[in-house]
């Protein structure tokens, strides 16, 4: 059994993590870090969680010093992770960064959107933790950088076409819906029930902090610059995200064989799901999957294609991907510990 640790393990990414892991055959959980919980076991704060499945919580400080396990996941906060990562490597553990500290290559860029990175060095160790598109260099890592779940959902919609030359894809409008989870556990007015149970808002509409992540991977696909008009809301659930990204076409092609395409992209992978024509994506038909779904319509009185991308936001778009990772990384099946078909309805 592989002896793993969940960093932050009392947030809304570490409480799912320990669901997956739970349930994973070939990893055994032994321990988890929160600032609130430290000195207590994972049932104090989850009263669910039964002595089978049962671990200690140490202070953040307490479990780095002495991390006895082979692989760490870090589900702490943007800014949190990176001071983590060096001594967790320097002790021999591959590690699994849900935050965004990693994600980006550049530090220059990473400054831009969250501030001063305390570890640039650390960033060219990491690999995009996307398997769709760098399964070979994760199987090859010690170091993931977990992507964040509105990536997810947006490089997923868009990789297929990005070397067609009858779609503009340098340009794509991604309008994304997510639930409440997606903001973390922390209490804030903003995401209080008052405020979002029965509203529905966009944010942060002008330089989310998810877009370099976005152009950076979908730049690099493309071998040329491509610049994303993003905008994310808020809607009345606690979990699940739909993208809906239009695309101008720049030539009359047949959206049956757009639609080829994407089932042709990802026609081994295990958790993408292409559509059949006529149907639609629905957050109900991923909730608690690792499953991404996917559909896609050409609008034929605009001349746009429309393609429509289906995650839950805590699990293809977070822990799931992170235990698909990590199943990579240690020479697992990928897709152990995450079959479990979606929570419907």
């Amino acid at each position: 059994m592989i002896r793993s640790l969940v960093f932050g393990a009392t947030g809304y990414t570490g409480i799912e993590l320990v669901r997956l892991l739970s349930a994973h055959p070939d990893v055994e959980l032994v321990g988890g870090s929160s600032r609130q919980w430290a000195g207590k076991n994972a049932s104090d704060a989850f009263p669910f969680i039964s002595a089978p499945e049962d671990f200690p919580i140490f202070s953040l400080e307490d479990l780095l010093a002495e991390p006895q396990a082979e692989v760490a996941f870090l589900a702490l906060p943007h800014g949190g992770s990176a001071s983590t990562i060096r001594p967790l490597l320097n002790s021999g553990l591959k590690v699994v960064d849900l935050s965004a500290d990693c994600r980006l290559h550049d530090a220059g860029v990473y400054g831009q959107w969250y501030g001063e990175h305390s570890d640039p060095q650390i960033l060219p160790k990491a690999v995009y933790g996307l398997p769709e598109i760098h399964r070979d260099a994760i199987r090859k890592s010690h170091l993931v950088a977990n992507p964040g779940c509105y990536p997810t959902s947006a490089i997923l919609g868009i990789a297929p076409l990005l070397k067609r030359d009858d779609v503009d894809t340098t340009r794509p409008i991604v309008d994304s819906k997510s639930g409440i989870s997606g903001a973390g556990r922390g209490a804030k007015l903003t995401t209080s029930f008052c405020e979002t149970g029965e509203g529905f808002k966009p944010y942060a509409v002008i330089g989310h902090r998810h877009i370099p992540e976005m152009e950076q991977e979908l730049s690099e696909l493309a071998g040329e610059s491509i610049k994303v008009r993003f905008t994310p809301h808020l809607i009345p659930a606690s979990r699940g995200m739909v993208s809906t990204i239009y695309l101008p076409l720049k030539a009359d092609v047949a959206s049956e064989e757009l639609r080829q395409e994407y089932e042709r992209f990802y026609s081994d992978e295990p958790f993408v799901r292409v559509l059949p024509a006529g149907s639609f994506v629905d957050t109900s038909y991923v909730r608690g999957s690792n499953l991404c779904l996917i559909a896609v319509e050409k609008d034929e009185r605009t001349d746009l294609l429309i393609v429509m991308s289906a995650i839950d936001n805590l699990v293809k778009g977070a822990s799931g991907a992170a235990v698909q990772n990590m199943n990579l990384i240690m020479g697992l099946d990928e897709t152990a510990g995450l079959r479990a078909l979606p929570m419907f309805p």
